[in-house]
């Protein structure tokens, strides 16, 4: 099924449109040839028309508008010889000659966008097993988000999440790899891994939180091996689940990463306090064991997650973006878990003047059958 993020192939002008531009230009430069008189040469003017055709068209249509041209330029020097043959014929093979350069061009062009659409393709099947799609529904939450790359063109990059429905409930990650772009994505690959198979298998949300801080060592060895720098990643780990009494909690394991912000339905934003953690792939330069925070999520509240790319927006002077006041803003005028992602990236684009240093996530989470 296609999606609105799947690449499309570029498309070259259709056969007819091509052919009535060729005639459209060749009308004037033959008026403007029989107005000048037999002695200028303005009819090669139209040796122009399939150079701008190799920038849009395809192979097979600029080699026939290269041909149109070459007779027509044949058919002119046929009428009206230049003084004599030698100049002819130079006339001739200049312009056989800039249309053969001209084809050339164009193939290369083709090839070349040919190239560019299967690695965006490729970049697309990679970006669907990285990313799940949203929004995702589950029996505890309805979950929207955002995720734009820095790097607009891979369509995958340094951020990282991910929602699984296990038999403990609905379990959520978000994390950012150090660095940016497509030199993050081995080690975003590496926690996307062990999340999904540790919290399907982990009882305990500290021992979801362990298995990911072992699979960064684990990757960050691995790539010592091949010369390739270590990185930390930081994360938030959640739980989602639905007590007996009707009320629905969340428990959280902190790594290092941006506090989540719980917006209430009258409009505050309140930062979620959890017990500090360190990031991942850092934990044993502390030895720490990590903790686990609880709250409730109501009824009318929406829980966002980011990542720094909206709060380390600047705008001209330097200023960061104030994420929890944009929040605050968005939850006044009446934004929904829906809209919320798309509406705090504009405004934090619009605060930065569109520029982006980072790579953007922004999920928005509320309880299944919420406003």
């Amino acid at each position: 099924m296609a999606s609105d993020d799947e690449p499309s192939a570029p498309r070259a002008p259709g056969n007819r449109a091509v052919a009535l531009g060729v005639l459209a230009a060749t009308v004037p430069v033959l008026l403007a040839q029989a107005a000048s008189g037999a002695g200028s040469r303005l009819v090669l003017l139209l040796v122009f028309v399939p150079a701008l055709l190799a920038g849009l068209g395809t192979v097979a249509q600029t080699v026939a508008a290269s041909v149109w041209v070459t007779a027509v330029v044949a058919v002119h020097s046929a009428l009206y010889p230049p003084a004599d043959l030698p100049a002819r014929l130079g006339t001739l093979l200049g312009v056989v000659a800039a249309e053969a350069v001209v084809i050339a061009l164009c193939a290369r062009r083709v090839r070349r966008e040919r190239r560019l659409f299967r690695m965006r393709q490729s970049a697309v099947a990679l970006q669907r097993q990285l990313l799940r799609p949203l929004p995702v529904r589950t029996a505890e939450l309805e979950l929207f988000g955002l995720y734009r790359p820095v790097e607009e063109d891979t369509l995958i990059g340094g951020d990282l999440y991910d929602v699984a429905d296990t038999p403990f409930g609905t379990r959520v990650l978000v994390g950012d790899v150090q660095g940016k772009g497509l030199r993050a994505i081995g080690t975003g690959f590496a926690v996307l891994s062990a999340f999904r198979e540790a919290a399907f298998r982990e009882a305990e949300l500290t021992a979801v939180a362990d298995a990911l801080e072992a699979a960064v060592g684990r990757h960050n060895a691995y790539a010592a091996q091949g010369g390739e720098p270590e990185r930390f990643v930081t994360a938030t780990v959640l739980c989602v689940r639905r007590d007996r009494d009707g009320r629905t909690r969340v428990r959280a394991v902190d790594c290092g990463h941006l506090a989540p912000c719980l917006l209430h339905a009258d409009g505050r934003v309140e930062a979620v306090e959890l017990p500090a953690g360190v990031p991942l792939g850092l934990a044993d330069l502390v030895g720490e064991p990590r903790a686990v925070g609880c709250f409730a999520l109501p009824a009318d509240g929406v829980l966002v997650l980011l990542t720094d790319g909206i709060t380390e927006a600047q705008d001209a002077s330097g200023a960061f973006y104030p994420a929890e006041r944009g929040l605050a803003e968005l939850a006044g005028a009446g934004a929904g878990a829906e809209a919320l992602p798309e509406a705090l990236d504009g405004r934090a684009r619009r605060w930065s003047g569109g520029r982006s240093r980072d790579d953007v996530t922004v999920l928005a989470l509320r309880r299944a059958g919420g406003p």
